[in-house]
């Protein structure tokens, strides 16, 4: 089962919080990648955050938990430590743990879905917001800025575009904001 909730993807195999045997399972939001969600649990929640060093990179990462997912994980029994556990109540293995998110993709009627490409959406949604490759790289745990150009290149051009257009006009009513105000003091002090 899979939704989208406040902004976020939220996936479930067929019953929320089941796998399909019906064993527990904390549903996971995507934008990690699948060597760091695989080992994600309740240690991995500082407060209202989810942090942990990643594997590939060695990068620390500190994200806010959104609501959605935190319903979800309050509402899920955890077993051990880890949040997503094989049907042996064991961590996944990186390739298992993508074998698995394929199949629970296909039961949830989402085909052309994987894990990586929804953390690769995940960051194309973050350009479309408009924010910034900092923004984008500290969510997504990026280093540099081309590795976040590949992944947002299918962010579309008419909803940045609306963006950088708003973005401008606050900035010119700003602009004009103060250059009136600093009219008007000058005028005031004739």
């Amino acid at each position: 089962m899979a939704k989208i909730a406040r902004g976020v993807l939220i996936v479930s195999p067929i019953a929320a919080g089941t796998t399909p045997s019906g064993r527990p399972i904390a549903t996971v939001t995507i934008a990690r990648r699948d060597g760091d969600a695989r080992k994600m649990g309740p240690a991995s929640v500082r407060d209202t955050r989810l942090e942990l060093t990643q594997e590939k990179t060695k990068v620390f990462v500190s994200l806010p938990i959104m609501p959605g997912l935190a319903e979800s994980i309050l509402a899920t029994p955890t077993i051990g430590a880890i949040f997503v556990v094989t049907e042996f109540g064991k961590q996944f293995s990186v390739k298992g743990f993508g074998n698995k998110f394929r199949q629970w993709c296909d039961e949830a009627g989402l085909p052309n879905c994987s894990a990586h490409g929804l953390r690769k959406a995940a960051a194309r949604r973050f350009a479309e917001a408009g924010c910034s490759n900092q923004e984008i790289k500290a969510w997504t745990g990026h280093t540099t800025d081309s590795e976040v150009a590949r992944y947002t290149a299918a962010a579309d051009q008419r909803t940045l575009s609306d963006t950088a257009a708003d973005k401008l006009l606050a900035n010119l009513a700003e602009r004009l904001a103060k250059n009136t105000a600093k009219a008007l003091k000058i005028q005031g002090n004739k």
